[in-house]
């Protein structure tokens, strides 16, 4: 349904005519076409990712779409989330590291922009947040985050030897220590899953609920895959993984504490490197980390260089920026806590927490 009529003033497509923004829901097919033809759309912009984020978290999707004279020209995709402790937002993309307006033009680009804007007032929320995409001038901006993204090679001999000495050197420890892999779906999930919220809850996060990752393995097919980490016959790591347009992008990974002396997650990004390849992907997206982080170190020392990453906000009622990030010190008292707590009690609360921090 139409959020924004065309006016005198309205801004003009490039074949000419007026561009209108509709609230579209992403099954229309229209949406994964338009993504899919689009270069700055990702992964996060598929329709497929909407409907695990509203399945499993209960959001309510407000997905914008401009249409001029030839067709689409840009989507949005959008959902209206409960903050904590009060309060909503509109955020796009919820749960994902990409996400903003991907569009033909800037007249499209600004439609979107005046549609979501609109919108965010209509419902009252403390503020809009795209996650990258196209720069908007008018908005706030938190420069946090970077991401990491490089070439792969279809020789894995190329590949190892773009890694730095000291990755390699990691590499091969891992090897020596007799580590294997192994790929799948949903026969890997429990034991990925134990990995993962080991991982996170001694990062002191909460962790998603594990019908998140059967809910992406269920949507995507062979689209997403777990990679899972074996040392002597126990599964020791693991990382859910997506494939989008020629590339990789290792999503949600984590491995035993104890198994950090046997570099594991050298191995398990090495190995992945070589399976994507295999697939015939080009890109290895490394994803996004916080700058000068421990996870931003990691990724520089395999040879990735840091692109920026911009955070856009449209402040509506709060007077400045959010920081959700573990980062903020109001959270350090309870990131203390948390990364003491049992890893039973953290997989039973964890997911009615991390939906207030999309």
């Amino acid at each position: 349904m139409p959020v924004e009529a065309p006016s005198p003033g309205s801004p003009q497509g490039p074949r000419g005519g007026a561009i209108r923004v509709e609230s579209i829901p992403v099954d229309d097919s229209r949406w994964d076409a338009y993504v899919r033809s689009r270069p700055g759309a990702t992964f996060f912009h598929l329709a497929g990712w909407q409907r695990v984020v509203a399945r499993t978290f209960g959001y309510q999707g407000r997905h914008l779409m401009a249409l001029g004279a030839g067709g689409v020209t840009g989507v949005l995709p959008l959902f209206l989330v409960r903050g904590f402790p009060t309060g909503r937002t509109l955020v796009s993309t919820p749960m994902a590291v990409y996400g903003g307006i991907a569009a033909d033009d800037e007249a499209s680009a600004q439609a979107l922009l005046v549609a979501a804007q609109a919108l965010g007032r209509e419902l009252g929320v403390r503020y809009v947040e795209l996650r990258d995409g196209m720069r908007m001038p008018s908005l706030h901006e938190k420069d946090l985050y970077v991401t990491f993204r490089k070439p792969i090679d279809p020789n894995p001999d190329v590949n190892m030897a773009r890694i730095p000495r000291n990755q390699r050197r990691s590499i091969r420890i891992a090897l020596d220590k007799g580590l294997t892999y192994r790929v799948g779906t949903h026969d890997l999930l429990d034991g990925f899953y134990h990995a993962y919220s080991h991982s996170v809850r001694n990062l002191g996060t909460p962790v998603y609920p594990k019908a998140l990752f059967r809910n992406l393995l269920d949507e995507f097919g062979d689209r997403c895959f777990i990679l899972a980490v074996y040392h002597e016959g126990r599964m020791v790591a693991g990382v859910q993984t997506f494939l989008h347009g020629g590339e990789v992008l290792p999503y949600y990974g984590g491995a035993l504490k104890e198994t950090f002396k046997f570099s594991v997650n050298d191995f398990m990004y090495w190995s992945l490197m070589g399976v994507a390849a295999e697939r015939g992907c080009t890109v290895f997206d490394f994803g996004r980390s916080k700058k000068d982080s421990g996870s931003y170190h990691f990724k520089r020392h395999w040879g990735f260089e840091p692109t920026p990453l911009t955070y856009q906000f449209d402040l509506v009622r709060d007077k400045a920026v959010p920081d959700l990030t573990p980062r903020n010190p109001r959270f350090s008292v309870a990131i203390h806590v948390w990364r003491r707590l049992p890893l039973a009690v953290t997989e039973r609360i964890g997911p009615a927490i991390i939906r207030f921090f999309p």
